[in-house]
C-alpha cells in the first residue's frame, strides 16, 4: 500500500468524479493522496486496506456531499479516523447540514466550504489549508495491544460504564460483525464509551446496519446485554 499523506473519504456511488478531480488537482501540487479503489491493491481485502490507510495518513479529506452525508460507509471512515486521532477536514461541496451522528464526529473540526462552482479558486485555498494542517505535528502513537491492556489492567476497562464484562464485549463486536464486518470492533469501542445505558448502545449500533430488517435482528440478538432483574 502506498503511503498517503492525505485520505481522501466520499461516497463511492455518486461521488467519485468530484473525488478524483479533488485529488488530481492537489497531487499536482505535491501533496500524496489514498484514494479508493485507485490505492486497493489487487487481491487484498478492501476494508483492511482503508483502515490502515486511514491509520498512517496525516490528514482525512472528507468530500461532503447529500450522499456522503446520508453514506454508512463514510460514517465508518470518519468513526475510524477519529478513534485514531486523525485530523479531519470536511469540504463540503454543498450547502447541507450533516446529521446528527457526523455532527457529533466532526465537531470541532474545521469546515471547508467549496460551493458554489467553479472549483477552481475553492482548490486554490485547499492546498493553503492542507500545506498548513501538514505542516503540523502527525497523529498520536497508537498503543500497542500489549500496552491497551496493561493499561485497561490499571485504569479499568471502558466498557466498566455499562458493566460489561470483557467476554461480553467480544461477544458483541462478534454479532455486529455479522452484519458490518471488521469495522464492528472499532464501533463497538467508541459506542461503549459514550453511551449512557444499553438502549442507547443498541441504537447506535443499529445505526451502523444499513437493512432496517438486519438492524432489527441484531438488537434482537443482543438481548443478553440487559442486566437481568
Amino acid at each position: 500500500m502506498a503511503r498517503g499523506d492525505v485520505f481522501v473519504s466520499y461516497c463511492t456511488r455518486t461521488d467519485q468524479g468530484a473525488a478524483y478531480d479533488l485529488v488530481s488537482h492537489v497531487e499536482t501540487h505535491g501533496i500524496e493522496c489514498w484514494i479508493a479503489p485507485r490505492d486497493v491493491q489487487s487481491g487484498t481485502e478492501w476494508a483492511a486496506e482503508i483502515v490502515k490507510a486511514i491509520t498512517v495518513c496525516k490528514l482525512m479529506v472528507l468530500i461532503f456531499s447529500p450522499s456522503a452525508n446520508n453514506s454508512l460507509d463514510v460514517r465508518r471512515e470518519v468513526m475510524i479516523a477519529t478513534q485514531r486521532g486523525v485530523r479531519i477536514l470536511p469540504f463540503r461541496i454543498a450547502d447541507i447540514t450533516p446529521v446528527a451522528s457526523l455532527e457529533y464526529l466532526l465537531a470541532g473540526h474545521q469546515w471547508f466550504d467549496a460551493f458554489p462552482p467553479p472549483m477552481e479558486p475553492h482548490y486554490v485555498r485547499l492546498y493553503g489549508c492542507l500545506n498548513t494542517l501538514l505542516a503540523t505535528p502527525t497523529n498520536p502513537p497508537q498503543l500497542s495491544d500489549h500496552a491497551s491492556s496493561a493499561a485497561e489492567a490499571h485504569h479499568g476497562p471502558s466498557q466498566a460504564s455499562l458493566g460489561i464484562e470483557p467476554a461480553n464485549l467480544r461477544r458483541l463486536k462478534s454479532v455486529l460483525a455479522v452484519y458490518i464486518g471488521p469495522f464492528a470492533e472499532i464501533a463497538v469501542h467508541r459506542a461503549v464509551a459514550s453511551a449512557p445505558n444499553v438502549d442507547a448502545l443498541l441504537h447506535v449500533l443499529g445505526g451502523q446496519i444499513d437493512s432496517e430488517t438486519d438492524r432489527r435482528k441484531f438488537i434482537s440478538a443482543c438481548q443478553w446485554l440487559r442486566p437481568s432483574d
